[in-house]
């Protein structure tokens, strides 16, 4: 275990090295909430609320979308894809840790530096530019973290299954960029879940896109109360363990037919 947390500490560094391309990052994430504030403003108009969110609580939700990103995103399956064209790979999988861990926990380290040095400074800003609110009741704070960390786990999880498919695709650079577009859409960060059509939501709960940005967001806007947040927090959880079936088998499968490109 020693080895991956000094993984966490090298990407950590690493990060901290090109900490000003976040610092001009928390300005352009603004402009997006400010540009978001505007739009829903709009289309509110004198409504006190729609889908039960009211403008504070929507402007809250698109702050906190849009910071919460800054943690779970990560480009490891660009990285993959990379490392398998460049014959990198075969190095990396005859080292002794495992490679799919370690390259999760190269991108927990990356979270966790944008957390601290974007999300938080960000938050900030946004706090005095724009009527976000926070909320009192410690335990909101609890299940949020605990939200980010599990939506963390399914979005490193999809870009592994992405990074993993080069193996038969070989470039896969349109799957990562639909997957990119799927995942902005679908998680709930342009839009939040429940302003899709009924049919629509439907399907999103067979989907574990939502686990991504829409159910840490209405947990720390109290759009969800009581139930509805364990209900969100058990949707995360189940997608996690599910998802490790696909990565091992496709794990399985790529070591056996590996074709070095590069190198």
């Amino acid at each position: 275990m020693a080895k991956y947390i000094e993984m966490i500490r090298i990407r950590f560094l690493m990060m901290l090295a090109y900490r000003t391309n976040y610092y001009s990052g928390i300005l352009i994430y603004s402009i997006n909430i400010g540009a978001y504030y505007f739009l829903w403003s709009a289309i509110y108009g004198d409504k006190g609320s729609i889908q039960s969110l009211s403008i504070g609580q929507m402007t809250t939700y698109i702050a906190v979308a849009w910071m919460a990103r800054a943690f779970y995103f990560n480009n490891i399956d660009r990285e993959i894809a990379m490392e398998i064209k460049e014959g990198k790979v075969a190095i990396e999988m005859i080292r002794p840790y495992n490679y799919l861990t370690m390259k999760m926990m190269q991108g927990l380290g990356e979270g966790i530096f944008r957390i601290l040095f974007f999300s938080l400074p960000g938050m900030v800003i946004v706090y005095f530019l724009f009527p976000v609110s926070f909320s009192a009741h410690p335990l909101t704070w609890v299940y949020f973290l605990g939200s980010i960390l599990l939506s963390f786990m399914i979005n490193t999880q999809i870009n592994l299954l992405t990074g993993i498919a080069t193996f038969f695709l070989f470039n896969n650079a349109g799957l990562i960029r639909a997957k990119r577009v799927v995942i902005d859409l679908f998680s709930g960060l342009i839009l939040p879940i429940s302003f899709f059509p009924g049919w629509a939501q439907t399907v999103m709960d067979y989907l574990p896109f939502k686990g991504i940005s829409y159910i840490p967001s209405m947990i720390f806007t109290e759009g969800f109360q009581g139930v509805q947040i364990w209900n969100g927090l058990m949707n995360q959880a189940v997608w996690v363990i599910l998802l490790f079936l696909p990565i091992g088998m496709l794990w399985t499968l790529a070591k056996r037919q590996l074709i070095v490109q590069g190198g």
